[in-house]
């Protein structure tokens, strides 16, 4: 989570370019991006949210249609 930050302030402050972060840390624009909204939304704790937690906050899926396909 703090790395993370790092490389996003790193980017932002001009120590080092987009595409030389993304190189050396072998990351997409993308997930590059991905943290700085993050950031930006929910400061350094929303760097903790994975893929699967973003998921997890959307509605619930209806049980009885999955408990019927079984």
């Amino acid at each position: 989570m703090r790395r993370k930050a790092e490389v996003v302030t790193g980017v932002r402050s001009g120590l080092i370019s987009l595409e030389e972060a993304c190189r050396r840390y072998t990351l997409s624009v993308e997930e590059f991006l991905s943290w700085q909204r993050l950031i930006d939304s929910h400061g350094m704790r929303g760097l903790r949210a994975t893929r699967l937690q973003d998921y997890r906050d959307g509605p619930l899926p209806d049980r009885s249609r999955i408990d019927a396909a079984e």
